[in-house]
This record gives C-alpha cells, structure tokens and sequence, in this order.
C-alpha cells in the first residue's frame, strides 16, 4: 500500500492515480486500487451461483396443525382419509422439525429426523391433486417432478439433481429457504428394477436412478446445477442440504396385488386354513408392506428412506358422484363457469351423472377419466356456444349416450 500524494503508481483496472484513490494495491506486474478490489467484491456476490447466500434461515410462525391441514385438503380431495391424514402429519412435523433446528441448536441432544413418504394406490385415485392442493396452503417451497424423465448421471434424460434445481427456482433460488422445502416425486414406480437380479449390465432408468437418489433421500450435501443439467456445462454449482427437504413419492405399482396375494398365500387350503387371517381380496393393497415394494423392483436401501408406505383407495361409484359435483373446483362446476362466461346456463339431468361414472367404472378410468369423458359430451356444445343466441344448455342422458357410443 503506497503512501497518499504519490503519483508514481496508477490502477490496471481503472487508470486513476494513487493520490486520487483511498489506498492502493501493489501486484508482481500491476497495481489495483480500492475502490476496484469493493467493486470486485460485489460482481462476486452477484454471480456467485444465482444463489442468495448468508441468508439465514427463517423460523415458521404459524404452523398449521394436522387438522386445519387435512380440512383444507376435504374441500378439493373426496375420500382417501387415512392417506390424507398421514400427509398432514408429515407435513405438520416438516414445520416443526424446522422450527426445531433453528431454535434448539445447543439442544439437548435429541435431533428430529424427516419421515419421507410413499403413497401407493391405482391411476386416477388423486395422488397427484393431493400433492398439487397441499402445495397451494404451504409456506415452504414445493415443487412436483415426474420420475420418469430420469436417467442415470451421463446418459440422455435429467439426472437425479434436476429435482433440486426446480426446488431452487420454486425458492427464488434462496439455498436457505430451498433446504427447508417438499418435493414430490411422482410416477416413482417406473424406476424401479427391471431385474430382481442384479445385472452386469446398467439399467440406467431404474436401479441406477434409484441409486442416485439415495443421497437426495437420506439427507447430504449435493452439488446442484442451477440452470439444469448438460446443456450449460460451465455453470457453477450450487450447494443444497438435503437434510431437512421432505420427499413424498407416487406411484401406481401396477400389478402389486399380485406380490401382495402371493405373500398372504390367499388360496391356502386344508387344515389350519381357517385359523389364518381374513383377507379382503377386493382391496388387497391395504396390506402392501416394504417386502411387497422390494419385489416389485424398489431397492432396500431407497425402501429404509422412505418409512412411512401409505395406499389410497380405489374411488367406489359413490365417490366418483361427490367428485364431479361437491369439491370447490368439482369438474361439472368447472365447465358451468366455461359455459357462463359465454353468457349461456348449463344443467345437467342426475341420469347423465350416473351415466359418467358408470363409463369410468366399465372402462377402469378412476378420477382422471371423468374429465374425459365430459370432454366428449360437451366437445360439440362448446364449439356452438360462443355464436349460439340460446341463453341455455341441458344435457340429458340420450344426448350424452350418443356423444359417447363411438368412443367408450
């Protein structure tokens, strides 16, 4: 540092003088002066990863009990209480467990682990919408990827890291306020192991993404690309702590029933046949089990990270009917609103309402299929709609029977 009023030396960077500058920095081959070396400092924050570091992590004030959280999922999702029930609790210990950590860090040695989840259940039974409507009350980042675009690290396809990449931007890419976030994955039965064998060979869509996924689940520090994966390899990376991110996985798990009643042995005969426990055949998936998860292609190590397995039901004719009137965005109120904004009133006769559920039953549909086929029966209303001079519309059953006899 030269000495004040001396003109000698002058800054690389910027070309002053070392009287008009606070203070300057000799170099081997150049100088730089101070105001250069703060204005550095702040190109280095700025780029730093997009991430907004040093922020310390804020406490939640208002946690949400397991009630208030399950009542806000009645008016959007029909039915599936046990697995409702288990979400809210999971979700309510998320919050606590942050809490927790910012709080008790002397502590007293009791330190709270996450309880991943793995829900269970048919297409169309709402394992989807029940993730898409808890994330709308949260206040924590939430962030909903698909399994099924995974692939193992150099191979074509995401790697396992993107899933923390959309967290980021879900979080403003704010690290501290992504480590405290939930991440559902879904469609996480089409990982699983195409082999009960292990093979020489890479299943670089299944045992090699579940492999991949292991440090995510159990809780590591990973180094995440924050604008995806290959496509701009001189990124930095950004460092995200999995150990307080809740993991809530989905899957159909087509045919499990299978493994679950080769497991109960339910065509035992002869004696001692009675003794054994009654088994309901009709819904044999409330009694899948982590040996059933192994079976079907899951590996042990990513089941032991996933403790809690709950399965929702197959929806019965009863609550198909509640779903396409009663929830706050029900599907017939959905498409009363379409037809009112173009200024004409919908009515739908209670036949046409049976008429739909019985279609997605005989064509084994669930929730999902009601959309569709109310899509065929308003298809050709709604294009006349907008140009009709009619100020009303009413659906009967032989008008719907016809729209659907060439489709279903």
């Amino acid at each position: 540092m030269g000495k004040k009023g001396n003109s000698s030396r002058y800054c690389t960077f910027c070309g002053r003088r070392e009287d008009e500058v606070p203070f300057m920095l000799q170099g081997i081959n150049g100088c730089i002066c101070s105001d250069c070396i703060h204005l550095a400092e702040g190109y280095l924050k700025d780029i730093e990863g997009g991430a907004k570091k040093g922020k310390a992590p804020e406490r939640i004030e208002t946690l949400k009990k397991p009630a208030e959280i399950k009542a806000f999922l009645d008016q959007y999702v029909i039915g599936q209480d046990r697995a409702k029930k288990q979400l809210a609790v999971a979700v309510y210990n998320h919050y606590k467990r942050i809490n927790h950590n910012l709080v008790d860090k002397a502590g007293d040695g009791v330190e709270l682990e996450k309880s991943n989840i793995l829900m269970v259940g048919p297409t169309g039974t709402g394992k989807t919408l029940l993730a898409k409507t808890i994330a709308r009350m949260l206040d924590v980042p939430f962030t909903i990827v698909d399994a099924t675009v995974l692939t193992e690290a150099g191979y074509v396809g995401e790697d396992v890291e993107s899933i923390l990449t959309r967290l980021l931007q879900e979080a403003d890419y704010d690290v501290a306020k992504a480590e405290r976030g939930i991440v559902f994955i879904d469609e996480i039965d089409k990982i699983s192991r195409k082999s009960d064998n292990p093979s020489i060979t890479r299943d670089v869509s299944g045992e090699g993404v579940q492999q991949a996924m292991l440090k995510l689940l159990e809780g590591n520090v990973v180094n995440v690309p924050p604008q995806g994966g290959r496509k701009h390899p001189e990124q930095e990376f950004i460092h995200v702590n999995t150990q307080n991110i809740l993991f809530i996985c989905g899957g159909a798990f087509e045919g499990i029933e299978r493994t679950i009643a080769q497991r109960l042995n339910t065509q035992v005969i002869g004696f001692g046949s009675s003794s054994r426990q009654k088994v309901d055949k009709k819904n044999l998936l409330q009694y899948v089990s982590a040996q059933d998860m192994r079976a079907y292609g899951l590996i042990p190590e990513i089941i032991g990270r996933l403790p809690v397995i709950t399965y929702l039901d197959q929806l019965d004719r009863d609550a198909l009917l509640r779903i396409l009137t009663e929830p706050k965005n029900a599907i017939m109120k959905q498409y009363s609103k379409l037809f009112e904004m173009d200024g004409m009133e919908l009515t739908v006769n209670p036949d046409v309402m049976d008429l739909i559920v019985d279609t997605s039953i005989k064509n084994k549909l669930g929730a999902r299929g009601l959309r569709s086929i109310c899509e065929k029966i308003f298809d050709e209303a709604m294009f006349e709609a907008p140009s009709s001079k009619n100020k009303s519309f009413t659906v009967t059953a032989d008008y719907a029977r016809e729209k659907l006899k060439d489709v279903f």
